[in-house]
């Protein structure tokens, strides 16, 4: 096992030290907009289990993560009109990993339509909540 950082900026998030633009929320998993998106509609699912990255994850709790990281990912596809959906998961530095808290990017995608490229721009908080009131709008 890798150690886990306390003070990861998601591990605040789900402490509310830090705020964020939510999606869903149950005692398992915190889904929320990600603030420099690659696209509309970018959410990112944590889990409320403290793993760096999902070789961390404790078996039993993986499943049942999984499962929120799919429903999300329905209604981000549903309420954002998508055709497609792409799902990222990085572990480790090597891996494309920035933030050390296991998490899922659902990305949903539409034909001829490229992902934009990591800029460190943030989207205006309005538009953030936008995207999510659509998503929230069909889940489940």
């Amino acid at each position: 096992m890798s150690i886990y950082d306390t003070n990861n900026i998601f591990a605040k998030i789900l402490r509310g030290e830090i705020p964020s633009t939510k999606v869903y929320e149950d005692d398992i998993a915190l889904a929320f907009m990600d603030v420099m998106p690659r696209g509309d509609g970018h959410v990112l699912v944590i889990p409320k289990v403290p793993a760096r990255g999902i070789l961390d994850m404790p078996a039993d709790a993986l499943g049942p993560f999984m499962q929120r990281v799919q429903k999300v990912a329905g209604a981000v596809k549903a309420g954002m009109g998508a055709e497609g959906l792409t799902l990222q998961q990085f572990n480790e530095t090597a891996g494309g990993q920035v933030i050390f808290h296991l998490h899922f990017h659902i990305l949903p995608r539409w034909e001829g339509v490229a992902l934009k490229p990591h800029s460190g721009a943030m989207e205006k908080p309005e538009v953030l909540a936008a995207h999510a009131e659509k998503i929230r709008a069909v889940m489940g």
